[in-house]
């Protein structure tokens, strides 16, 4: 790192450093993308063409609009509950929400059922939120456990990738872990001294010398509560991310900047950090947590289920030619495995007994 060009929250990391030895690759994430002075998330606007990266929602309306019937749809099969919470976690600039909310009026009983109920730490993005949904009145959270208990319906998108993770290396002798200490001037990754075993989960403790295993210990317990609270009854969650199903035991921390990936440790607070999410690690801690968890499977898949194409063409009626071939390339892109289409997972989460889901087929 350029000592000239190190970011301000750069040279606080490397003065506790200093202080009090390396830190794991979690503790760095969280600083980099939470700090409540410096942390990504914080500070910028990271969406759209002007930002760092293109969710779902801003690729095509038809992704919220579809999300929406989804939500309709289980609110149908869990009996109806009213009032409902609709709670999204992480919603950007609120380009879902307000496409789903559209969606829901196709279904005005539930239109008028829901309560809306957003998590969200940046004060920036909510003030994007608040634009985007106009007339829909809205509560704000800082973390999930300020929403109330009760029937709630919750979508996540893209928003697990940026919990943090804590990464573990298989070096000859042991497994050890992977920490941020200083490096010349700069911040550079280390290695710890040797782990006990117990802290590899068990089915992968004999991986071959150079595996990495990434665990998520926020998203653990974020999905605990979530199924915690769908145990309940009357409620389902839908998770959507870029991930696993199977750990691929290789790193995959990644940081963006301008929609271009960018050195890891280089601009700390001024660059987004993401890793992919182990969904089968989540779907068994929503099962331990005494929920169903469905899938995961494909965006592709969840998206054909829901009817993108149908949806798509009726769009294309009265759209004109310049519009028709946007719309094709959007459906491509979500859609496509060689684009999102298999990169981007889906898993579902209900209480016990409940209905499979729309686009989730029963377990065999």
């Amino acid at each position: 790192m350029n000592p000239g060009g190190m970011t301000p929250l750069a040279r606080r990391l490397l003065r506790r450093v200093a202080a009090g030895g390396p830190m794991n690759v979690a503790e760095f994430m969280a600083s980099a993308l939470y700090d409540p002075e410096e942390g990504y998330y914080r500070r910028r606007r990271p969406l759209g063409r002007e930002g760092d990266f293109i969710t779902a929602p801003e690729i095509s309306q038809l992704f919220g609009e579809l999300l929406g019937l989804w939500c309709a749809d289980a609110w149908d099969r869990l009996g109806r509950p009213t009032p409902v919470r609709l709670v999204e976690l992480g919603p950007g600039r609120g380009t879902l929400l307000r496409d789903l909310l559209r969606a829901a009026r196709a279904l005005p009983p539930f239109a008028a059922a829901i309560e809306l109920h957003l998590v969200e730490v940046s004060e920036t993005l909510r003030e994007q939120q608040r634009a985007a949904l106009g007339e829909h009145a809205a509560i704000w959270h800082e973390d999930l456990a300020e929403v109330p208990e009760g029937p709630f319906l919750l979508v996540a998108n893209e928003f697990l990738d940026a919990l943090p993770i804590r990464q573990f290396e298989r070096a000859p002798d042991a497994w050890r872990e992977r920490l941020v200490g200083a490096a010349g001037e700069g911040l550079g990754f280390a290695l710890s001294g040797p782990l006990p075993p117990a802290l590899i989960p068990s089915a992968l403790r004999d991986a071959p010398v150079g595996s990495v295993v990434e665990i998520c210990p926020a998203a653990e317990a974020l999905v605990s509560e979530i199924a915690r609270r769908a145990a309940a009854g009357r409620s389902a969650a839908l998770l959507v991310d870029y991930g696993y199903a199977e750990a691929p035991l290789k790193g995959s921390l990644q940081a963006v900047s301008r929609h271009r990936m960018v050195p890891v440790l280089e601009r700390p607070g001024e660059v987004d950090l993401t890793a992919l999410v182990d969904f089968g690690a989540l779907a068994g801690t929503a099962r331990r947590a005494g929920a169903q968890a469905w899938g995961p499977v494909p965006q592709g898949h969840l998206l054909r289920d829901l009817g993108i194409h149908l949806r798509a063409e009726r769009l294309a009626v009265q759209a004109s030619d310049a519009q028709r071939a946007a719309l094709a390339s959007a459906v491509r892109r979500l859609t496509d495995p060689a684009e999102m289409g298999e990169r981007f997972l889906a898993l579902a989460i209900t209480g016990p007994g409940a209905p499979a889901p729309a686009g989730f087929a029963p377990p065999p």
